[in-house]
């Protein structure tokens, strides 16, 4: 980072300071309202986090009723910062439930100790909740022995404490794969991505070491394999602070120590186009503006051997619609007058198959000749297809290594489910 922020703020909905923390000496609690002041008169985008007056830049974003702010004299990397101020409000919730007004004033002893251990002159130390709370805990309770701080704080795995044990090692990945379509009113596709993570939950003794294997194009053509037809090309990757970079750009191996319990190992995206996986047309008829009748297909377009399940088509219907007649070739509907959407949903949704629902509603409003259409919501998808992925992505191998050499189950599951997902009516 390139500068180190000078000091953190929390401030009520008013602009009154709750709690603040002085770490280098060149600014005053006058900032915070000096700050406020900024942030009242700022024109154009409220939501901007970031704000400079008279040499300070003030960084803050804003929870409940909560605004946390750092001001800084120096040229700090905004994005670290603002971060930062993420996971503290993270650490907080993890202590109190809920970051609030009321749970700051409840607590302000255990908030000095956290902002002490989590920022150093102005630099960000740590800022893993369940490595705090093993040497910050906000009960009364203390053992007389001195406590020593956990290893988690001394070296560089930060996010994994030792001495964790388990009767049954095992480790849990689930490769999700979210797909994000957008169709215009002509049935064009006007955006199409993949968004995928590897997420996992780790039981494991020890400190284990995992190593994780893909069928990476850029891997298996560096090791001489034949890639073609079984290799996906991996974009935009991120990574979680545990795997080791410098290996993964060396060889392309995701060499880790892992948190104990439930993270997110790696997410990716995929900009390629994607052929819609459920396809939905719907036919609007109105007669004598009194009724209006809806005729939906829905298609899945992906291999007979998958099944989609809890298949759910939320499909708009005009606000005054009453008396809704349905009749489905599959599944079940219901009529949610409250989003104005007709839900058709089913439960199991097997690959190459085309199902229809047809309905009926009676419109009791009276508009004028010259009225203002209303505006089309899109028909929107939800669906989960087990055992299936768009991008082709496989674990070729989960390995675990640990000093000790117990055995451990690794278990590898793949899901595709409906993103941002929305078809334009015509």
């Amino acid at each position: 980072m390139a500068g180190a922020a000078s000091a953190l703020f929390l401030l009520d909905i008013k602009g009154r300071v709750l709690v603040w923390r002085d770490f280098r000496g060149d600014v005053s609690s006058v900032q915070a309202e000096r700050f406020f002041t900024k942030l009242l008169e700022k024109e154009g985008d409220p939501q901007d986090p970031v704000a400079y007056d008279n040499g300070v830049t003030y960084m803050f974003i804003q929870h409940n009723n909560v605004y946390l702010m750092t001001a800084s004299r120096q040229n700090c990397n905004a994005a670290s910062i603002l971060l930062f101020l993420h996971r503290v409000v993270d650490v907080f919730k993890h202590y109190f439930e809920e970051l609030e007004e009321e749970s700051l004033r409840d607590n302000f002893v255990v908030v000095y100790e956290l902002l002490d251990e989590m920022m150093d002159f102005g630099y960000p130390q740590y800022t893993e909740a369940k490595i705090l709370s093993e040497f910050i805990k906000t009960d009364a309770y203390r053992m007389e022995v001195t406590q020593r701080p956990p290893m988690a704080v001394t070296n560089a795995v930060s996010w994994r404490s030792e001495g964790i044990q388990y009767k049954k090692n095992e480790v849990f990945l689930d490769v999700v794969e979210s797909v994000n379509i957008l169709v215009n009113s002509n049935g064009q596709i006007v955006r199409s991505d993949v968004v995928g993570a590897l997420k996992m939950r780790t039981y494991l003794s020890g400190m284990p070491e995992c190593k994780l294997g893909l069928n990476d194009r850029v891997l298996l053509e560096a090791q001489g394999r034949n890639a073609k037809g079984k290799a996906i090309d991996l974009d935009d990757i991120k990574f979680h602070q545990c795997v080791r970079l410098a290996r993964f750009e060396n060889d392309r191996t995701i060499s880790f120590i892992p948190p104990d319990g439930a993270f997110e190992v790696m997410t990716y995206r995929l900009s390629t186009q994607v052929k819609p996986l459920v396809w939905v047309e719907a036919q609007v008829e109105r007669h004598s503006k009194s009724r209006v009748e809806i005729l939906v297909k829905a298609r899945s377009q992906f291999k007979e051997r998958s099944t989609a399940t809890n298949v759910q088509i939320e499909l708009p219907v005009p606000t005054d619609a009453t008396n809704p007649d349905v009749r489905t070739s599959m599944g079940s509907s219901t009529y949610a007058p409250e989003k104005d959407a007709l839900i058709w949903k089913i439960k199991s949704f097997p690959g190459g198959k085309e199902y229809m629902l047809r309905a009926e509603f009676s419109l009791p409003s009276i508009s004028a000749e010259e009225a203002v259409p209303e505006r089309k919501s899109p028909i929107r998808v939800k669906f989960e297809i087990p055992y299936f992925t768009v991008s082709g992505i496989q674990v070729r191998y989960l390995k675990i290594i640990e000093k000790s050499g117990y055995q451990a189950l690794p278990w590898v599951r793949y899901i595709t489910m409906a993103g941002e997902y929305e078809l334009r009516l015509a």
